[in-house]
């Protein structure tokens, strides 16, 4: 469980560490394998969400995705990718959110994962929360406890420190 004085801190403004779909890279299933490693290039991630045409999450690709696709295609180079669409190579979603103040479920899932998508309950994409975000509020929060609470440790815990 979460110290409540820590969720508190961290859930100060939520949607700060959301990046809202609308400025989140991503590809449909029917996109070429091409026009995904184009994305994938471009903007610099290891790995984007592929969603439907209205916007429901369905599933993954990434760099690593491809190259590894394409290393079962007889006579693979990378001329072949506009043969193939993002369907062919995606990965499923293992993990993603509909709520963004879960911090228990949201750490744990970023120890494993650079990011962790953000659907609403129908699966519709509201975004992705990355572990850079989230780093950046608990910057925050180590830098400025001390203006919100008063921290003094408990008596074995001192003794611990001081050794």
């Amino acid at each position: 469980m979460i110290d409540p004085a820590v969720e508190q801190m961290l859930l100060k403004d939520p949607k700060s560490y959301v990046i809202s779909a609308d400025v989140v890279a991503n590809v449909t299933a029917t996109n070429t394998l091409e026009h995904a490693f184009m994305v994938l290039s471009k903007v610099g991630y290891s790995r984007i969400p592929v969603l439907t045409p209205d916007d429901r999450l369905q599933g993954m690709i990434s760099l690593a995705a491809i190259s590894e696709y394409l290393l079962h295609v007889p006579g693979a180079a990378v001329e072949q990718l506009s043969r193939y669409t993002v369907a062919d190579a995606m990965l499923p979603v293992n993990r993603w959110v509909s709520d963004p103040t879960k911090l228990e479920t949201i750490l744990n899932y970023l120890v494993d994962e650079p990011f962790i998508p953000l659907v609403d309950d129908d699966k519709v994409f509201q975004g992705i929360i990355t572990r850079r975000e989230l780093l950046k509020r608990i910057n925050f929060m180590a830098h400025n406890l001390h203006k919100y609470y008063d921290v003094t440790a408990k008596e074995r815990v001192a003794d611990q420190v001081e050794k």
